[in-house]
């Protein structure tokens, strides 16, 4: 369905539309409507969902495992026809795409890879990178944002962590954007991107087991569970993860965040003399704020929660963004309040499927942002109507006109 031929919405409560424009440009209204309203929402629309509102309740509904099933955390199912014999099922995109006890140890093997220590080794090439970046535009007066700068940074940083060819990184993208964002409303496009995606990491795979490297790929080969090696099919879903879930995220907060201080004068100037204590609260308020990720949870039994009833099958999405929003969890949330004190979002999630990667992100989105303002401290919207966003499971800004000076 195109925007032209798109049913207009009459009532959120019973006919929401994630990817409404005007949604995808601008969902806190809506999210404020139904918080007053109804606050769990259901529509019709793409198969069907569920959408909670508040912060408690996404709090609670994130803990419900198993009765909310996260081996499904698509916000929309392909169609039975697409599925084939070669169905993602739980080793998708595990720990996020499985319920214990395969979530636990899968999360528990990559934990040790995403710790501050093991991520300190990435800040100087991260760096260099931002630094990089910018060369190739600084002196052109403006930018895309998003395509130039953000969008470039999370895939060589998984890249390199997974130990690719950077080279890679436009096809990369190309991919990502193929699952997660075009190919929510292109079933076939989503089918495609995936296979290509995991037969990719197959072959990585297969290159390790004779070429072993100090990479991840090698690390969880030579992983065992209860005394022996994990199942190839784990091992690729567990690398799947690291590109779906660790590009178009990160970047889609990136790019918020510049988007944020070029139509903020304030804040751009308070940043470019920040001291590292206001960078701290600075860039997880940012994250609150602009939070990317919408999960999706599968209803594997009738639940009664919050005075409605998830059927067996239902979808529930999990509005981490729209949670991030509630005012009874955040004093004056739909402001960025660059030095808020009090900050318990759950940008990275809730509970057991909380992100692991998030302090990669974190340190990317900190030395992205502080090379930014080193090299480009003025900055505006070059036009604000071109800006475009994707919407879905993840959202962010895909084209980011930037003036400097």
């Amino acid at each position: 369905m195109t925007d032209t031929e798109r049913c207009p919405v009459d009532d959120l409560a019973t006919d929401y539309d994630i990817f409404d424009p005007d949604y995808v440009r601008d969902p806190v209204p809506a999210w404020t409507e139904l918080r007053g309203t109804c606050p769990i929402a259901h529509t019709e629309r793409y198969g069907g969902s569920w959408l909670p509102t508040r912060y408690e309740d996404v709090q609670a509904m994130a803990k419900m495992v198993p009765e909310l099933s996260s081996i499904s955390p698509i916000v929309i199912n392909l169609p039975d026809d697409l599925i084939g014999d070669d169905h993602e099922g739980y080793n998708a995109a595990a720990p996020i795409s499985a319920d214990p006890p395969i979530q636990t140890w899968t999360r528990r093997l990559l934990l040790p890879h995403f710790t501050p220590k093991a991520i300190e080794p990435l800040r100087g090439y991260t760096e260099q990178l931002c630094h990089e970046l910018i060369d190739r535009f600084v002196d052109d007066g403006g930018c895309d944002g998003a395509v130039d700068y953000a969008q470039q940074i999370p895939p060589r940083l998984i890249a390199r962590k997974l130990g690719v060819d950077e080279s890679m990184v436009d096809q990369f993208i190309e991919w990502v954007r193929g699952a997660l964002e075009l190919g929510l409303q292109d079933p076939e496009l989503r089918v495609r991107c995936r296979n290509a995606i995991r037969g990719f990491f197959r072959s990585e795979i297969a290159d390790r087991r004779t070429n072993p490297k100090d990479d991840l790929i090698t690390a969880l080969l030579n992983s065992e569970i209860d005394g022996e090696p994990i199942p190839e099919a784990m091992v690729v879903g567990m690398c799947n993860l690291q590109l779906v879930a660790g590009i178009d995220t990160t970047w889609s907060s990136i790019g918020s965040a510049i988007w944020h201080f070029a139509g903020h004068a304030d804040d751009r100037r308070r940043m470019a003399e920040a001291d590292d204590t206001l960078w701290d609260t600075a860039i997880e308020e940012l994250l609150r704020v602009y939070s990317p990720v919408t999960m999706a949870r599968d209803a594997i039994e009738d639940v009664e929660f919050g005075g409605v009833t998830f059927a067996k099958g239902d979808k529930i999405l999990m509005n981490f963004p729209g949670a991030n929003h509630d005012p009874e969890a955040f004093d004056d949330p739909d402001t960025v309040i660059l030095d808020r004190q009090r900050n318990r979002h759950i940008a990275f999630g809730s509970g057991i499927h909380r992100c692991a990667g998030s302090n990669l992100a974190r340190m990317e989105m900190e030395i992205s942002l502080k090379v930014w303002f080193s090299r480009i401290p003025e900055f505006t919207l070059g036009d604000p109507d071109a800006v475009t966003w994707a919407g879905g499971q993840v959202r962010g800004p895909r084209t980011l006109p930037i003036t400097f000076g």
